[in-house]
């Protein structure tokens, strides 16, 4: 048998074991996200830093796309390493899976060459299907686009097949018609039209429906399973707000995509269809893991994954904060006319993304790591426990500090650039230059470093913890 600290493979599963290769290329990509993030703030401040050598465009471009393809990472590892617990049995097709992890990760490494290699040339046909489409957000070349739905398609076949021939559970089968919708919408943003309108109309089924919509249910599934490995929640109270969610995700939040369809030549009626519709899908989240807390009672609180825990309470409310509060904001008609473009909604995708996404695959990070050094003690007491803690300390501060600051400067574009100097370009440029821009800017930046601290020193931690525990790991108890 393993000594209790020490990381061994043969303490997983086979899904499991799939699953840390998806967390391993998780956490690389985080890394790079981070840093093309603070390349891409200093040019904000320093205009002419790398110029052409490594353009904003190009810095601005990786950042995001690394975000987007780490978390769907962490995604895929966090379905793996439930999958055969909540299903009963081995994983149907576990080496298709493992091929297509190096097929993915292999195509995501080839991409980011492509674009820190080729940064100019011609807007060819050619450079659609093998350099960049060039649509914000999802600039992949069209063979990587066809990839990443096959890589899908084969991923949704593994916890289909597997549901199917295995034990059936309310989650389980929340996460199987998810995954169609998965790699469904992500086809939206495979064509284009000449017209702007209908072409950005299909777009936004891809930024919107596929990240806010389809991730938004798929992370219910995994605080649901979450809470019941790390606090023994009982099932039937975690699946019913699993219920709940996926309800409102149909009732109001597909219908708020339209708030993304006010300003591109879309009919009328979408400005109060967005406007109504927004910020409810992360409700029944937050009151699933209130629920749950409060459960947890007949067991006196005892968690078996305190740092895990944490995330998944920060995850709660970073999810209902950043996506709902922050949305919102912003998200009527009226007020949207002024915000829309400026930094306040990119003050709204930091705090929404990190707080609805990054948190909860932190939080299965957490729970693999334990796993894999043999269930090894994680809750009070911990050796090395400060170390987690203070990585979530600084990774939430930096990224609050890092939403404010963008907040500051977007509410000074709104009101310069916006509604002082009616949009024009003299009054972008005015905005751009004006103290309070670039304070907020200043600001962003340095909270951006203490992100980036929090984010080194969780790689530490998911390195080093419970390496010197000899105790193992106390298990709450759920009923069925």
């Amino acid at each position: 048998m393993t000594a209790l600290g020490t990381i061994d493979s043969a303490n997983l599963n086979g899904g499991q074991k799939l699953a840390v290769k998806y967390f391993s290329v998780a956490l690389i990509l985080f890394g790079a996200q981070v840093v093309f993030g603070l390349l891409a703030g200093l040019q904000y401040l320093i205009p002419d830093f790398l110029y052409e050598v490594l353009d904003f465009s190009i810095n601005r471009m990786v950042h995001i796309n690394a975000m987007v393809v780490w978390m769907l990472f962490g995604f895929i590892g966090s379905v793996y390493w439930l999958l055969e617990d909540e299903s009963g049995i081995p994983i149907v097709g576990l080496k298709l899976g493992n091929i297509v992890f190096w097929i993915f990760t292999l195509a995501v490494a080839a991409v980011v060459a492509v674009y820190l290699l080729v940064q100019i040339g011609p807007g060819e046909h050619s450079t659609l299907w093998l350099i960049t489409e060039g649509r914000e957000y999802i600039e992949a070349p069209r063979w990587a686009d066809i990839g990443i739905v096959v890589c899908l398609l084969v991923f949704f076949f593994n916890v289909a097949a597997t549901f199917a021939k295995g034990k059936w559970t309310g989650i389980g089968g929340v996460l199987t018609l998810d995954l169609i919708a998965l790699f469904g919408i992500y086809m939206a943003g495979m064509f284009y039209t000449t017209n702007i309108s209908v072409d950005q109309y299909w777009w936004w089924w891809v930024i919107h429906l596929w990240v806010e919509a389809t991730w938004e249910v798929l992370v219910g599934g995994l605080m649901a399973y979450g809470l019941m490995t790390v606090l023994g929640a009982r099932r039937k109270i975690v699946e019913t707000w699993l219920y709940i969610e996926v309800a409102l995700m149909f009732g109001s939040g597909i219908l708020g995509l339209g708030h993304h369809y006010f300003w591109i030549g879309t009919p009328e009626y979408w400005l109060s269809i967005g406007g109504f519709f927004s910020a409810l899908e992360p409700v029944p989240l937050v009151a699933m893991v209130v629920h749950a807390v409060f459960d947890s009672g007949v067991h006196k609180m005892r968690s078996s994954n305190h740092p895990a825990m944490g995330w998944l309470i920060a995850h709660a409310f970073g999810n209902f904060f950043g996506a709902g509060v922050w949305g919102f904001m912003h998200t009527l008609p009226q007020i949207n006319l002024y915000t829309h473009g400026t930094q306040w909604s990119a003050s709204h995708g930091h705090l929404a993304f990190f707080g609805a996404y990054a948190t909860i695959n932190i939080a299965f990070f957490y729970i693999a790591v334990q796993k894999w050094r043999g269930n090894v003690w994680m809750s009070g007491g911990l050796i090395g426990g400060w170390k987690w803690k203070w990585s979530m300390v600084l990774l939430n501060l930096g990224m609050v500090g890092m939403t404010m600051g963008l907040l500051v400067a977007g509410y000074e574009q709104s009101q310069i650039e916006r509604a002082i100097e009616g949009s024009s370009w003299a009054g972008y440029f005015a905005a751009q230059s004006h103290p309070w821009f670039q304070q907020g800017m200043f600001w962003r930046m340095v909270f951006g470093g203490m992100f980036a601290a929090g984010y080194a020193l969780l790689v530490l931690d998911l390195l080093t913890i419970g390496k010197r525990e000899t105790r193992p790991a106390q298990r709450p108890s759920a009923d069925g």
